[in-house]
């Protein structure tokens, strides 16, 4: 990587992991090019890393205790029972997790990005092209850069993810349902308090779906500023049949009728499946603090090609039922950052990345299509189980993978 001029197209969790990783592996330059203007802790919401995963992280350099986050030991399973308002738990499993929320853990990356590393907000790249001299990137103001390399970090709608694959082959695949997000002050929580115990990550299930909540650390935009513990939850189910072709676009954002529309429907859903306590944190979460996450899912074949490289979800976008999101971004940057730092040349240096990596998204694809069919689209009699019965549905349901696979040693 001596004297290699390398760029970094996006700038978030996937994009500031990376631009670490090129330049520890020793790349003469790297540029770094986020489309938004200004920082991003206003995005995002909550996300979860096995503790086990994290380690790995920690001892890589990648991740330190010195970034917000809060322990989270179990998960308990609550139906529906009646009148009672925090309702009936059915079964607890261990989650041995750290949460986080997007917004603070991106911001303590950023500020972990050498000096070096040429950051630059605002640089929209609008066209990919690889070539025998460079991989050339186009700019929305027209100008060209040309690279030794390029690392697309670039998300969901990946550029560089359409340049490395086919054409047709590069579009994300609409799964059928979807998720409604949201965040509110822990403070604002309803009564009882011990409906939500604050070392849990409490699933209320339903028929056709569920809901997850968990406390995250407060991120510089949320509801209490930097300091103040949040509630992050995610509701899943289907929407209505006349809905769901607005949805199966990857490329689309949800119009605000459609918007409008789809959260009368999980109100309802949710006054008629929710215990009163969980009903309540739906509907006390402040229309700015929610959003909805149509669930699309893509594993590209291969991470590389020529000048091209892919991590994160520009690489594999898991569902979220996977737990690793954030985590798969982390161990890309990781294993591309070992692989160019302990191999010949760069080409032996993606092959090697592309051999470890590209099997792991494929498995998380198909994990994550799994876990949703199980826990989604074709639910169990949720009430009807007790404990013994919910371990065997899971073994039979989920099985490893949640949470993330361990990162492999080259």
């Amino acid at each position: 990587m001596r004297g290699q001029r390398v760029a970094v197209v996006g700038g978030s969790i996937a994009g500031c992991a990376a631009a670490r990783a090129l330049h520890r592996a020793g790349a003469g330059e790297v540029v770094v090019l986020e489309r938004a203007r200004g920082r991003l802790e206003d995005r995002g919401v909550g996300l979860g890393l096995q503790k086990e995963r994290y380690a790995e992280l920690e001892a890589a350099g990648y991740l330190d205790a010195g970034m917000p986050w809060i322990d989270l030991a179990r998960r308990p399973w609550v139906v529906r029972d009646g009148d009672r308002r925090e309702g009936r738990t059915i079964a607890t499993m261990p989650f041995p997790y750290r949460s986080y929320s997007w917004g603070s853990l991106w911001q303590e990356l950023r500020r972990r990005v050498p000096d070096a590393v040429d950051y630059r907000g605002g640089a929209a790249v609008t066209a990919v092209a690889d070539g025998p001299d460079g991989a050339l990137l186009t700019l929305t103001d027209g100008t060209q850069e040309r690279f030794d390399l390029v690392v697309g970090a670039d998300g969901h709608r990946s550029l560089v993810r359409a340049a490395v694959l086919p054409p047709g082959r590069s579009a994300a695949a609409w799964s059928g349902y979807l998720a409604w997000r949201g965040t509110l002050a822990a403070e604002a929580l309803p009564e009882p308090e011990h409906a939500f115990p604050a070392d849990s990550a409490t699933t209320v299930a339903f028929p056709g779906g569920h809901l997850i909540a968990y406390r995250i650390p407060g991120s510089p935009g949320g509801p209490g500023g930097t300091g103040a513990t949040e509630v992050n939850w995610v509701f899943y189910a289907t929407p209505p049949a006349h809905l769901a072709d607005l949805l199966a676009d990857p490329d689309a954002e949800p119009s605000a009728a459609l918007t409008a529309e789809l959260t009368e429907f999980q109100h309802d859903l949710a006054a008629r499946r929710l215990p009163g306590f969980w009903q309540d944190v739906v509907h006390g979460t402040p229309k700015e603090r929610r959003l909805l996450q149509p669930i699309h899912d893509i594993a590209a074949p291969h991470y590389t090609r020529g000048r091209l490289v892919l991590v994160g979800d520009a690489a594999a976008i898991a569902r979220p039922h996977t737990g690793s999101g954030a985590l798969k971004a982390l161990q890309d940057a990781t294993v591309l950052g070992r692989a160019l730092a302990g191999s010949a040349s760069v080409p032996a240096a993606l092959a090697a990345y592309d051999a470890e990596r590209a099997p792991v998204g494929r498995a998380i694809l198909d994990l994550g299509r799994a876990v949703g069919h199980a826990h989604v689209q074709h639910t169990p009699d949720w009430a009807a189980m007790d404990q013994p019965a919910f371990d065997a549905w899971w073994h039979a349901n989920s099985g490893a993978g949640v949470g993330g696979r361990p990162l492999g040693r080259g």
